[in-house]
């Protein structure tokens, strides 16, 4: 089982559109960020962690031609406005590719992309069936069954859902805060890939200060930092973490 790091740049990527890099070297390959996407790849499926807009050269790099399901952390375009390159699936299987998501999202998607959800015409069918994501998912990796949890989070003024997956790896993509309650979810993983924007504080996200804090209390093996901003170059940041912490960069694979 594998879990793939598609892409690990905060929400208008680095560079950014217009060429901004920040304090970014441009030279070094892994600063180099496209918009958050993940996949866990079992034996039996490959489930998609969000549809960044960056979704379809994320796919072609990793030679990923098949998606099986697809969950959703939350409603932000930069996790859900490459969903139309979901569509592919759907060509070649010729059945509706399952997707997960919470109340809120599962509403954005119908009333801003209701076209995939709803046969218009023979031409354009629906491709994708939406559910509403539950607690605990399965899946299967050989003959055994691996546990994904869900985990509500706030992210500002919305509401995310990080993954736990197996007990052996949580994928918090972006949060400002992670509930008490829920402490108990996070202890002694081997991995923690935990949102980290930038230095300074942020009323949405984690900057560098609180994700290593939370990382402190969590004690993981190893945690990796994404959602990164042009803000953190990849070297610069490494210099400064501790020796089980590492930034992300797109395409780190995690054999699990």
């Amino acid at each position: 089982m594998k879990f793939i790091i598609l892409g690990c740049g905060s929400s208008m990527g680095v560079p950014r559109p217009d060429g901004f890099f920040g304090n970014c070297d441009p030279k070094n390959k892994k600063n180099y960020r496209t918009r958050c996407s993940s996949v866990i790849k079992t034996s039996n499926e490959n489930i998609l962690i969000d549809t960044s807009p960056d979704l379809r050269n994320q796919l072609l790099r990793h030679k990923i031609k098949r998606i099986d399901k697809v969950l959703y952390s939350h409603m932000h375009g930069d996790q859900t406005h490459g969903i139309n390159d979901l569509r592919a699936f759907y060509i070649n299987s010729k059945k509706q590719l399952n997707v997960y998501a919470d109340k809120d999202t599962s509403n954005y998607l119908k009333k801003t992309f209701s076209y995939i959800f709803k046969s218009y015409s023979k031409e354009y069918p629906a491709t994708l069936k939406l559910h509403r994501l539950k607690n605990n998912l399965s899946v299967r990796n050989n003959n055994n069954i691996i546990k994904i949890r869900s985990i509500k989070v706030d992210h500002g003024k919305v509401k995310s859902n990080c993954f736990i997956i197996d007990k052996k790896i949580a994928y918090i993509s972006d949060v400002s805060k992670i509930y008490n309650k829920d402490y108990k979810y996070f202890k002694s993983l081997k991995y923690l890939i935990i949102d980290c924007l930038w230095y300074k504080p942020h009323p949405s996200h984690f900057n560098l200060e609180a994700s290593l804090s939370i990382i402190k209390k969590f004690k993981p093996q190893k945690a990796i930092l994404t959602n990164l901003s042009p803000v953190l170059d990849y070297n610069e940041l490494k210099k400064v973490l501790p020796k089980n912490v590492i930034p992300a960069h797109d395409g780190l694979t995690i054999n699990l």
